[in-house]
């Protein structure tokens, strides 16, 4: 299974962006995206690749869920898998 993480633009250069991830920041490939993304908007990132922006309405739950699944994942090697590949 492969889990996509959610971050928020905070540079973008031609098809590419600088996303932070919970403090961590890490280059994004905008290619892929059906619409336009903004400095901001917040995406779903898959191996360096934006895979879609997340509605303005839906950021804040997706964050959400996202800290509840790593919170009650522990040591859970999924997780430190992700943590690993977004630094």
């Amino acid at each position: 299974m492969c889990l996509g993480m959610p971050g928020q633009i905070i540079e973008l250069e031609n098809n590419a962006a600088t996303v932070d991830f919970w403090g961590v920041r890490k280059a994004v490939r905008l290619d892929d995206l059906t619409e336009s993304a903004v400095i901001g908007d917040f995406i779903i990132d898959h191996s360096g690749w934006a895979v879609r922006v997340i509605p303005p309405r839906d950021v804040a739950d997706t964050l959400a869920l996202y800290e509840m699944l790593l919170c009650e994942a522990g040591e859970d090697p999924l997780v430190r898998d992700v943590c690993d590949a977004l630094r």
